[in-house]
């Protein structure tokens, strides 16, 4: 496509074979740019970057990618540059992992298998993109981040502290990348994600319950509520944007949404 608020542009994806990081994907496609899905389901990714190109008519790619591996990130960046000489937008949104319980029963390996995703895969990936787009003096990072930590949601310290992670990084890049063109951002969603959808299918009354809390009586969409923002976000609209945290959430943060959790029988 050569249309839309991304054509021309190079665009990565992390966990873009489900939920957010597909609504983002195919939202990109459908703005003109060429996009990298990389995922670590191969099934999934697959199936949405053929979709990207079917439905779209875009440059779209697939590289499975984990992004707890460091040569995995790189050789994710690597693939985008040699098919298509640049990378202009980075979009962080991979997670897929996750328990709920009690502070004082979390485990080192949980901690640390959360960083490996939710911190450190994002920073490999921008430390990797970032010198492309210094040297075109354009540059668009975008960071899945969540009111799960904002809000110091109840059973989730690990994923909590991996996105306030994420968002501290997130705001120090772009002070200083501030000068090369490159902005970085933050978005935290209050989306069905695939997880949610995962949990309701479960439970289903976490869905109405979810729905109930939101000021504006639903959950967003992942397609058409999140990923617009996103596609501005990776835009040269945003070009004096920075270091900013969105959130995409019909107004849950605006004064914070009670999930108390009954802990107790939870190992």
């Amino acid at each position: 496509m050569s249309e839309g608020a991304l054509a021309g542009r190079t665009a990565i994806v992390t966990g873009a074979g489900d939920g957010i990081g597909k609504g983002v994907a195919r939202r990109f496609a459908a703005e003109g740019a060429r996009v990298l899905v990389a995922e670590i389901d191969t099934a999934n990714g697959e199936r949405v970057a053929r979709e990207l190109r079917e439905e779209f008519g875009a440059e779209a790619l697939f590289q499975a990618t984990d992004v707890t591996d460091k040569a995995q990130v790189h050789a994710m960046v690597d693939t985008a540059v040699r098919a298509w000489g640049s990378v202009d937008v980075l979009v962080n949104n991979a997670w897929g992992m996750g328990t709920v319980g009690r502070v004082e029963r979390k485990t080192d390996e949980q901690l640390q298998r959360a960083f490996a995703m939710g911190y450190y895969g994002p920073l490999w990936a921008m430390q990797a993109a970032f010198p492309h787009m210094k040297e075109r003096g354009w540059g668009r990072v975008v960071n899945m981040c969540s009111l799960n930590g904002v809000n110091a949601h109840m059973g989730t310290l690990e994923y909590n502290s991996a996105k306030e992670a994420l968002r501290t990084l997130t705001r120090t890049a772009a002070r200083e990348w501030a000068p090369t063109g490159v902005v970085v951002n933050a978005v935290c969603p209050g989306a069905k994600s695939a997880a949610f959808q995962r949990r309701a299918a479960a439970n289903p009354e976490i869905a109405a319950i979810a729905d109930k809390a939101n000021p504006m009586g639903r959950l967003g969409d992942p397609e058409t509520d999140i990923a617009p923002v996103v596609v501005f976000l990776a835009s040269e609209a945003a070009r004096y944007l920075t270091g900013n945290t969105l959130f995409v959430d019909g107004g849950s943060h605006i004064n914070g949404v009670a999930w108390t959790p009954d802990l107790d029988g939870e190992q």
